[in-house]
């Protein structure tokens, strides 16, 4: 399908809220636009959570290296935005130290692919330790989160700052207050949020507007072929100006079930072995109960047959076909795992509205149109 806007920069090419077109030579990285922040952000990024600093292997200076050959295979294939949050990793913020030394290494053995002004370095607040007032959104708790974590990852600012979870017990006005002083202070260039629902974030965009403010820009909200709802029905209105959201999205693979690895139990040493992420094989239980898996199976097959691709190409390559995703976080530990997911660039070209309608057909998990204010349901109605 053709790009709304395409421009070219050098050997790369910026697609401002538009579906990649493709090459049918080797994987190209293609750029969309993050809201209106005026960042070009690769569609394809890098993250951390679940991977770094949690495993053994993947702490210390072995998981330094280890990062360090999946982020040089990232800018070396064009990702530019790499992905994390105070509390990742076991102790929390690990993954930040991990991906702060493997940075810092990096610019020393590869100054040219890691240009400070060429790349996206993000972070989450939310959870930063066990005090009560080491947790939460109050001005103090951000404060000090991002000045730790900007520690931790060895850089003077990040370029976007996320508000993890909403908080229950802090005005809004606090929160927005709080996240502009962050914008304006340097630590960051522009702030949003992660799960928080689209009356909340619209009430800190209107927050922000009145009192001349900085509003949020983007939102990180999981999305995936199994979980569609939020994304493409409540959050409908708010791709539009004003709003005009940018989307980092997380989990494309749901946790892995997505990849067909859970389709006959559960691997040893997979994601949901390990600790802390036991609520994981609830979800995974609900799945085979209502015979997701089955659907999964069927549609592996159709994969292979139809696009010659892997199931997590395929799972990667429909969230690109989305032109509101802005770019996908991806979580590798192995350089071959990111070659893998790099193929999916060329899978999305492949697909066709046919693909995605017999997609949609295996599936059944396309939710309802949305019929609020501004939506199809509102521009239809006639009162009189």
């Amino acid at each position: 399908m053709e790009a709304e806007t395409n421009t070219h920069y050098g050997n790369r090419k910026s697609i401002h809220f538009a579906e990649a077109v493709m090459s049918d030579e080797s994987p190209t990285m293609y750029y969309r636009m993050l809201g209106n922040t005026g960042l070009q952000v690769s569609v394809l990024s890098f993250g951390f959570w679940a991977t770094y600093g949690v495993k053994e292997g993947l702490t210390g200076g072995e998981g330094v290296e280890v990062a360090k050959a999946c982020m040089s295979l990232a800018r070396k294939n064009g990702i530019n935005l790499f992905d994390n949050a105070e509390t990742y990793g076991n102790p929390m913020g690990a993954a930040e130290i991990v991906m702060g030394e493997a940075m810092a290494q990096l610019r020393e053995t590869e100054p040219e692919l890691w240009r400070r002004s060429d790349i996206l370095v993000t972070t989450k607040i939310m959870w930063g330790g066990s005090g009560v007032n080491e947790r939460g959104l109050s001005r103090k708790h951000i404060q000090e989160g991002l000045d730790r974590a900007l520690e931790r990852l060895q850089v003077d600012y990040v370029d976007l700052v996320f508000c993890h979870r909403p908080d229950p017990h802090t005005p809004t006005e606090t929160v927005v207050r709080a996240m502009t002083q962050m914008v304006r202070s340097g630590r960051a260039t522009s702030w949003g949020t992660s799960e928080w629902s689209a009356q909340q974030i619209t009430e800190a965009f209107w927050i922000a507007q009145n009192l001349g403010l900085e509003p949020p820009q983007f939102e990180q909200p999981q999305y995936n072929m199994l979980k569609r709802d939020r994304f493409e029905t409540e959050y409908h209105p708010l791709y539009k100006q004003p709003y005009n959201l940018g989307t980092t999205i997380w989990s494309p693979l749901a946790s892995g079930i997505l990849t067909g690895k859970y389709n006959d139990g559960i691997p040893e040493g997979s994601r949901l072995t390990q600790p802390g992420y036991e609520w994981l094989v609830g979800i995974l239980e609900g799945h085979k109960a209502s015979g997701t898996l089955d659907k999964i199976s069927t549609l592996t097959e159709w994969a292979g047959t139809n696009l010659g691709c892997s199931m997590t190409q395929l799972a990667l390559a429909w969230c690109l076909k989305n032109k509101q995703v802005s770019t996908i976080l991806l979580g590798a530990t192995k350089p071959e795992q990111l070659e893998e997911n790099l193929v999916s660039l060329q899978i999305a070209e492949r697909l066709t509205e046919e693909h995605m309608s017999e997609i949609e057909e295996i599936l059944g998990t396309k939710p309802p149109a949305y019929q609020g204010y501004g939506g199809q349901g509102m521009r239809s109605l006639v009162t009189i």
